[in-house]
């Protein structure tokens, strides 16, 4: 995704969506208290990705053409945040909240049938333990498994159990509906996941 115009724009916060006849990008420059908004048209044969470009290329049209015009990048960039509508922050976008998604890769998971939300709870070990028994029984080369499939259960299971010792978590912001773009690091997060 593009950062070029949210840089140009002095950007702090952004965020990017979409319905089925518009994209919209909200704009919170650094110093501003209010949401500038940008909206674009959808395509009906394009994806939302491509209109978003397409929105973007023109608000950089413009910016270039005031830049040419008065040469003032400030100047230019007024211009364009001025194309926008304004809005309060509490009218959408704010700080996204802070989001800890484990670090454990969900084939380990799949491998003991347990489910993303089981790593938050107390009962971790018990969970893990009872899970790797049962697939034991189903997956063990002297009950009839694939010796290759038992290895990668008894895997999975060192690891999760090792994990549940000792957790570990990324730390990211996001929201659940929206891109988010941080202007500290200068890039675009995708849409955090509500699946646990």
């Amino acid at each position: 995704m593009k950062c070029g115009l949210l840089e140009t724009l002095n950007t702090r916060y952004a965020a990017f969506y979409f319905s089925d006849s518009k994209v919209i990008l909200d704009i919170v420059p650094y110093g501003c208290k209010e949401i500038f908004r940008f909206t674009g048209q959808r395509d009906e044969d394009s994806n939302p990705a491509t209109d978003f470009h397409r929105m973007t290329n023109k608000l950089g049209e413009a910016w270039w053409a005031e830049s040419k015009r008065t040469n003032r990048n400030y100047i230019a960039s007024q211009h364009v945040l001025k194309l926008a509508t304004r809005h309060a922050l509490t009218d959408g976008l704010q700080r996204p909240r802070l989001v800890k998604i484990p670090t454990i890769k969900m084939e380990h998971l799949n491998c003991l049938k347990i489910q993303r939300s089981d790593l938050h709870s107390r009962e971790l070990n018990q969970i893990i333990k009872s899970s790797y028994r049962r697939q034991v029984k189903i997956h063990h080369p002297d009950l009839g498994g694939h010796a290759a499939t038992f290895r990668k259960i008894h895997h999975a299971y060192k690891l999760l159990l090792s994990w549940a010792d000792d957790p570990v978590y990324i730390k990211r912001r996001g929201f659940t509906d929206k891109w988010y773009y941080d202007g500290d690091k200068k890039k675009w997060l995708q849409p955090v996941s509500t699946k646990k």
